[in-house]
């Protein structure tokens, strides 16, 4: 094991505010009116140890691998159903199985419960799985959760983990990164004083450098190898930046891919936004990479 992490007890979170259950709302019913991206064929949905889950199988073959990926939204915002066309894309290239599990959004249910959700799911598909590959993803604040679980299941040394996609990954909820700033006019989507009130509305007055809050303050030892893609004009090019050079200075394979004029999580939004075709292929790459 490379360190001792101690999991804090879940507490009783907020209510949310007006704005954001408005915003909740009108993200359900314009899903439900087919506005947002959602799935192109079934998906099986189950329960698993409390925790809601998608499953996205390759349209042929028995999987080669499976990947456990968490969707964004600054903790707060968000659910499996966003990810899922991704997840259908990757399944068929790669031959796996993508799960996607719709873990407990704050204010009402602040840090650590959206990673205890995260981490059950991870539990479980491990176990029904065997031996087989597992990788864990995710995109934004569902990457650093996917980070969060490398650090947590390196540090317990089990279960294995075999790989990480992580799509712009949020790994530090201090927001002092210089690209907040430098970043401001370019990143619309995902600006400073939205990580600073999602941050806020995460934690809770909690302490913000937290391992697994912010993966990027942990100690990497044993993290499994790395894909981390940002847009080079995004907010969180730095969390990215920093996370995949501790990670090589820890020792641990690592690739970078950072795209010129790429929006947030651009190759899991769709594929027809600048850079989301290259950063797509650089992932199937990778995994393909690892499922050898």
């Amino acid at each position: 094991m490379s360190q001792t992490i101690t999991i804090p007890a879940e507490r009783a979170g907020q209510e949310a505010p007006a704005d954001l259950a408005e915003r909740r709302a009108m993200m359900a019913a314009a899903a439900e009116a087919g506005m947002l991206p959602g799935p192109e064929r079934p998906v099986a949905e189950d329960t698993v140890d409390g925790v809601r889950t998608l499953t996205v199988s390759p349209t042929s073959g028995t999987p080669r691998g499976y990947l456990l990926m968490l969707h964004g939204g600054g903790y707060r915002l968000g659910r499996p159903e966003n990810d899922t066309r991704f997840a259908e894309r990757l399944a068929d290239r790669c031959g796996i199985e993508v799960v996607l599990p719709a873990y407990r959004l704050a204010p009402e249910n602040p840090f650590p419960a959206g990673f205890n959700d995260a981490w059950k799911a991870l539990v479980a598909l491990r176990a029904r799985i065997g031996d087989a590959p597992l990788l864990v993803g995710g995109d934004s604040a569902g990457g650093g959760l996917a980070a969060a679980l490398g650090v947590y299941a390196a540090a317990q040394g089990v279960p294995r983990l075999d790989g990480a996609l992580l799509f712009s990954p949020w790994v530090d909820m201090t927001i002092t990164a210089a690209s907040f700033k430098e970043n401001a006019e370019s990143d619309q989507l995902f600006p400073e004083a939205s990580a600073q009130m999602a941050s806020d509305t995460y934690m809770q007055g909690f302490d913000l450098q937290h391992p697994i809050a912010s993966p990027l303050f942990a100690d990497l030892s044993g993290f499994p190898p790395a894909f981390i893609n940002v847009g080079n004009g995004e907010s969180l090019r730095d969390d990215s930046l920093s996370f995949h050079a501790k990670l090589q200075q820890t020792g641990v394979r690592s690739e970078l891919l950072g795209v010129d004029d790429m929006e947030h999580v651009a190759p899991v939004r769709s594929d027809d936004l600048t850079g989301a075709a290259e950063s797509f292929e650089a992932a199937v790459l990778f995994v393909e990479s690892l499922l050898g």
